[in-house]
């Protein structure tokens, strides 16, 4: 990995965390700000809200400031929301102060994709979108544990104190290691022009493609922890573990979705969703069986990750002449998908339906995405359509 690569890895492990870091302080941040844990939990949907809404606004409205520039902006944001958070006085203010530092997360990710695949050469696009996803399993592996535990041990404001830490350390990675950018010129007809690429089939298949992963992941992973206690039978001690196994493999799986990307981007998007589908029902058919159930995750970690990879690569690549708009929806379709896949789970066990039912709805989801990718790959092939130039660096 390359120092500046490094460097907005480093930030996309700081944003990571303090999205996630929430849900292993939440009974202590509820009882502090004088609140229940059930209300406390729209601090989670605040956030996602936040990335998904505010960042695409956020990066069009600073498209004319230098990528670089704008990428330290962003970080000092992320370093003063987090001393807002440590000093909030009641939950209003709180949830404020997550929203705010959510809106320059979703902005975050897009451009910081957008300076990644800038600073490699072609060849090793994937890899570098690789690299900043690591940053988001990562804060899941490290971040979110180490966090909750500080927060155990000295009091949740303590948690975002130590967040701070981290941001100024990203803070000062992306000074010194990221090159200094261009500007994206003044020109007519600019914002219509970033709307037009999303008409592209590669790019808006690619969108329904992310949806459709983060409907099939989140949907079994949201109530993963019920899953494993009623449906396999763990205990709750060994379960933290099993989600731990989960992450490692979601690790791995980034890098791996990136060298694929690199490599035969879609036959290998293809093949993975299709193998992902089947993974998600043979989660189903081993739900009871504790040693089969915990290999299953592992496998199904890899694949969430390795799959993110080439869809976010190809949506970079066919949007490179007008970037901006694009990379910012990357970010808000994961999260568009985290609250859609929500809504759908608590749904179906509404309805009646097990906790063991997720993993088919899940696959479901991706057999569907196998077929857009399907679709898609075909399309590109019989138009024979070029990949656009970037329009500036």
């Amino acid at each position: 990995m390359s120092l500046p690569l490094f460097a907005l890895f480093l930030a996309a492990f700081a944003f990571g965390t303090t999205e996630f870091v929430i849900a292993g302080i939440l009974p202590d941040v509820a009882q502090g700000l004088g609140v229940s844990i059930p209300f406390a939990g729209y601090l989670v949907s605040g956030y996602a809200l936040g990335i998904a809404v505010g960042g695409p606004f956020l990066t069009m409205a600073t498209r004319h400031v230098s990528r670089r520039t704008i990428l330290i902006a962003l970080t000092i944001a992320f370093c003063f929301g987090q001393i807002a958070c440590a000093l909030a006085p009641s939950f209003v203010a709180m949830l404020a102060f997550r929203v705010a530092t959510a809106i320059a997360h979703g902005a975050y990710f897009g451009i910081a994709m957008v300076v990644a695949v800038g600073l490699v050469p072609p060849a090793f696009r994937g890899r570098a979108v690789s690299v900043i996803l690591a940053g988001l399993t990562v804060s899941n592996i490290i971040g979110v544990p180490a966090g909750a535990a500080i927060g155990g041990l000295w009091g949740w404001r303590t948690t975002f104190w130590a967040m701070t830490l981290v941001g100024v350390l990203a803070l000062i990675a992306i000074w010194a290691l990221i090159p200094q950018t261009k500007a994206e010129p003044q020109q007519a007809g600019h914002l219509g022009r970033e709307v037009r690429v999303l008409g592209r089939q590669q790019v808006w298949t690619s969108l329904i493609i992310m949806l459709a992963l983060m409907i099939g992941q989140m949907v079994p992973f949201t109530y993963i922890t019920p899953l494993l206690r009623e449906v396999t039978g763990l205990d709750g001690m060994i379960i933290p573990w099993v989600l731990l196994l989960n992450g490692v493999g979601a690790t791995l799986g980034v890098f791996i979705g990136g060298r694929l990307s690199d490599w035969k981007l879609m036959p290998a998007l293809i093949v993975m969703l299709g193998i992902q589908a089947a993974i998600l029902v043979i989660l189903y058919l081993v739900s009871p069986y504790p040693l089969l159930m915990t290999a299953t995750i592992f496998v199904w970690g890899a694949l969430n990750f390795a799959i993110g990879a080439p869809v976010q690569a190809r949506i970079l690549m066919w949007t490179a002449d007008a970037p901006a708009l694009a990379s910012s929806l990357i970010p808000s379709g994961f999260n568009i998908g985290i609250a859609i896949a929500a809504v759908i789970g608590a749904g179906l066990l509404e309805g009646g339906y097990g906790y063991r039912s997720l993993p088919v709805l899940g696959a479901v989801a991706l057999a569907l995405a196998c077929l857009v990718a399907i679709f898609s790959a075909a399309h590109e092939k019989r138009s024979g359509a070029a990949l656009p130039q970037a329009a500036f660096t």
